[in-house]
């Protein structure tokens, strides 16, 4: 199914699991797509749990619309998903920049939000330097990165030494995937962002967990988010880099299901 934003994206929803199951919303970050939950659905749909994964805008099967990139307008469209699924008391679950879009969403509106799990997140601190954002956009980068070999060595800087090469693989082929220009646009949308202040509005449980060996997002930047957030634990993950669905879905279904049964 798609749903369609007030700018005229559309955007890609799956479902799957009981029709009848307590709803998980999984919205991915930043170069990546909703088979960056693979490992993940299988097991909570064995849960019983009835999952949702969309690609953002500009992402996979989704289309950009005519606003700009943004974390706001990332966040409407994560209601959009809410409302296009009827949800009600959803557990959403946010990794990297589509933690950023729960989080915003979150304080903009919580009232079919039932729960958070945010992997690999923050609240601020994302200025990312002009020269990467130019970066994520050149031509002679995106050529590079679609090659295997290389385009796997040129990302393993973002994941743990424990990484599978199998899931290494599956995030080069996501982030060779994205079009460059919405690449560019989503590292560079994030500069000055500041959820802080909003986070003490946002009373649902939560569950923050880091990969200590982030190079991505600081795991420190996560324990801000845990610590500012009214109802929320953090836990950090040894060995495990910034691509937490693929280097430890294990651990993120565990927290999903715990969250889940309160």
């Amino acid at each position: 199914m798609k749903a369609t934003t007030s700018d005229g994206a559309a955007i890609a929803i799956s479902l799957h699991g009981p029709a009848n199951g307590p709803v998980v919303v999984l919205s991915h970050g930043w170069a990546a797509g909703s088979a960056v939950w693979d490992a993940v659905v299988p097991q909570l749909v064995a849960a019983g749990l009835q999952v949702v994964t969309y690609d953002q805008r500009g992402h996979g099967e989704s289309t950009v619309g005519v606003s700009p990139i943004g974390i706001a307008r990332f966040a409407m469209d994560l209601g959009d998903v809410l409302s296009a699924v009827d949800a009600s008391d959803a557990i959403v679950v946010g990794h990297s920049g589509g933690g950023f879009a729960a989080l915003c969403h979150a304080i903009t509106d919580s009232s079919r939000i039932g729960g958070l799990v945010l992997l690999a997140t923050a609240a601020h601190d994302q200025n990312t330097p002009k020269g990467e954002v130019r970066l994520m956009g050149n031509p002679v980068f995106s050529f590079a990165v679609r090659r295997g070999p290389l385009g796997r060595k040129m990302i393993s800087s973002t994941v743990g030494p424990d990484i599978s090469r199998d899931a290494l693989e599956s995030h080069r082929a996501l982030f060779a995937g994205t079009a460059r220009k919405v690449r560019a646009a989503c590292f560079g949308c994030t500069a000055g962002m500041d959820l802080r202040p909003g986070l003490a509005s946002v009373s649902v449980p939560a569950a923050v967990l880091h990969g200590d060996a982030d190079t991505v997002i600081k795991p420190e930047l996560g324990r801000v988010v845990a610590e500012t957030l009214p109802k929320a634990d953090f836990e950090e993950i040894p060995r495990a880099g910034h691509m937490l669905p693929l280097e430890a879905p294990d651990r993120v279904v565990r927290a999903i299901l715990e969250l889940a049964s309160r």
